[in-house]
């Protein structure tokens, strides 16, 4: 049983793209159609998509491997605090610092 179903990911409005003249042609293999001049992501894509990010964590987990939890958003400030304090792990949820993870060493 997938972790997540193609129906949670449309009732959240997880298809909803950008709009065509913002889009990043990158994406063009998770675009299901485009409507009214927005994308459509294609959720099988999605769902099998999260899934290997989910045994990627599973696998990283298991050999002891740190997971950075990172959600600057006001939205995702406080679940990402909450499940990063639940597994013991590193977490930002204010402002990104540039350079952060690639010049560590002078911040």
């Amino acid at each position: 049983m997938p972790m997540v179903r193609m129906k949670e990911l449309l009732e959240a409005g997880a298809h909803f793209g950008h709009r065509r003249s913002a889009w990043n042609p990158k994406m063009k293999p998770y675009i299901y159609q485009e409507r009214n001049r927005m994308h459509i992501l294609d959720l099988s894509v999605t769902v099998k998509k999260i899934a290997g990010a989910c045994e990627f964590i599973r696998n990283l987990a298991a050999a002891e491997g740190k997971i950075l939890f990172v959600g600057t958003k006001r939205q995702a400030k406080k679940c990402i605090e909450e499940e990063a304090k639940r597994c013991d792990a590193p977490y930002i949820n204010s402002r990104w610092l540039g350079g952060f993870l690639t010049n560590f060493s002078t911040i």
